[in-house]
């Protein structure tokens, strides 16, 4: 088995390619290895330490490092646990949904909120995924887009500059009720 790895636009975060299927639908974000209970590779991912987060896409998983870690001590092991999984045969997630949207917003506004969702599944979250992350529709609310980014995006440097000069933009374009995209946490 060979996973190519390929650095993303935030510097702690490095995206694994095993060449095979992470989720069959849907991403997974792991904040903390706490929260990786329900899934058995990103529990072997955290053990290796210096790990702060796992997320998973479709074929990638993104590994966020620990600022006082370095890539060179911990990308080998973290090659190695990945490698095992999937050798192990076992499945990335036990019983738990992958993520999508969320869905707060009021009725007169769920034409806008289909069209928003539409534009993210097709501009935006293909392009996010390239670099390792994702993003999720979490509100819209008098002209303002809430998102949720993941991933390779959760706290990249770029992520403003994303949301405000892309995101933010394309939705205007497009729509001309959303005024604002804003970020929110988990």
């Amino acid at each position: 088995m060979f996973i190519q790895t390929e650095s993303t636009p935030n510097p702690a975060t490095l995206k694994f390619l095993p060449g095979q299927t992470v989720l069959d639908a849907g991403t997974a974000d792991f904040p903390t290895a706490e929260a990786a209970a329900q899934s058995p590779l990103a529990s072997r991912i955290f053990a290796v330490g210096g790990v702060s987060g796992v997320f998973f896409g479709s074929d990638f998983v993104t590994v966020t490092k620990d600022d006082g870690t370095e890539w060179d001590h911990i990308k080998p092991a973290i090659l190695g646990a990945i490698m095992e999984h999937f050798q192990s045969g076992a499945a990335a997630m036990e019983g738990a949904a992958a993520s999508g949207h969320a869905d707060n917003h009021s009725e007169e506004d769920a034409e806008i909120v289909t069209q928003i969702k539409e534009l993210l599944d097709t501009r935006v979250r293909p392009a996010v995924a390239q670099d390792g992350g994702d993003i999720t529709f979490h509100g819209f609310e008098r002209g303002v887009v809430y998102l949720h980014m993941q991933g390779a995006c959760a706290g990249c440097p770029s992520s403003t500059l994303t949301l405000k000069m892309g995101i933010e933009n394309l939705l205007r374009h497009y729509i001309p009720e959303v005024v604002e995209v804003r970020p929110v946490a988990a």
